[in-house]
């Protein structure tokens, strides 16, 4: 998702582009990998170095909420990025060493469907972590 297109999708919401928006969706334009929370604040505080990391977390959530950025958790602790430009429905392998993602264009739910008989599935998110070819 480009920052433009990312504003927009805000601006028909009613929220308001900010020079810290900006600067936190060029964080993750800049990065093909799933961001730890602390190392956003980091490289936010370069630029914004009296900012809250409660405004700093409004933000995250935010985005997440509006579906620009996706997050997931890895040691323990929040991450996040940009939401992928792959059109539907898909999952993901998150590199546990690095961050980076690989679309998994397929989805299992229809074998745990079959385990869950009865059951009212109201949403699912799947990801397989482990290490990427670089890292591996």
């Amino acid at each position: 998702m480009k920052i433009e297109t990312a504003l927009e999708k805000l601006k028909a919401k009613g929220y308001k582009r900010t020079k810290q928006r900006e600067r936190m969706l060029e964080i993750f334009v800049n990065q093909d990998s799933y961001i730890a929370a602390k190392e956003i604040i980091k490289q936010f505080q370069k630029d914004f170095p009296g900012v809250s990391y409660d405004t700093v977390y409004r933000n995250l959530y935010l985005l997440t909420d509006e579906e620009i950025l996706e997050a997931t958790e890895l040691g323990g602790e929040k991450h996040f990025r940009l939401s992928c430009d792959t059109h539907g429905h898909h999952h993901h392998f998150i590199c546990t060493t690095c961050g980076r993602t690989k679309s998994i264009e397929f989805c299992p739910m229809e074998k745990v469907e079959d385990n869950l008989q009865g059951y009212d599935i109201e949403n699912h998110k799947f990801e397989i972590y482990g290490k990427c070819p670089t890292c591996a």
